[in-house]
């Protein structure tokens, strides 16, 4: 199901994320995502839409492998010295890195 007109997407949302505020949005944005994507049937790859990862584990686990593999967010770079996008980049990454 696509977003509605009336909402932001939400990777525009993550590049958009400069504070408090702005985290607070795209982590809103994020939970709707995930909502949609709970009511789709699971592909033969195991996805729920763009989500790859179905439980909190899986989503910790990737988010970790993420931050690990790219020295969180260092890679592909450039890095972002704003904590408030490093943490949203983080929460990005549980949602469809494997």
């Amino acid at each position: 199901m696509p977003p509605s007109p009336s909402v932001e997407p939400i990777h525009d949302s993550l590049q958009d994320v400069e504070d408090e505020a702005s985290f607070l949005r795209f982590v809103a944005l994020l939970v709707e995502d995930r909502r949609r994507a709970e009511r789709l049937p699971l592909s033969a790859d195991g996805h729920q839409g763009d989500w790859a990862n179905q439980t909190i584990g899986a989503f910790l686990e990737a988010a970790n492998a993420w931050a690990k593999d790219s020295q969180f967010g260092l890679r592909p770079g450039p890095k972002s010295g704003n904590p408030w996008r490093l943490f949203a980049s983080f929460l990005w990454a549980g949602r469809g890195y494997e």
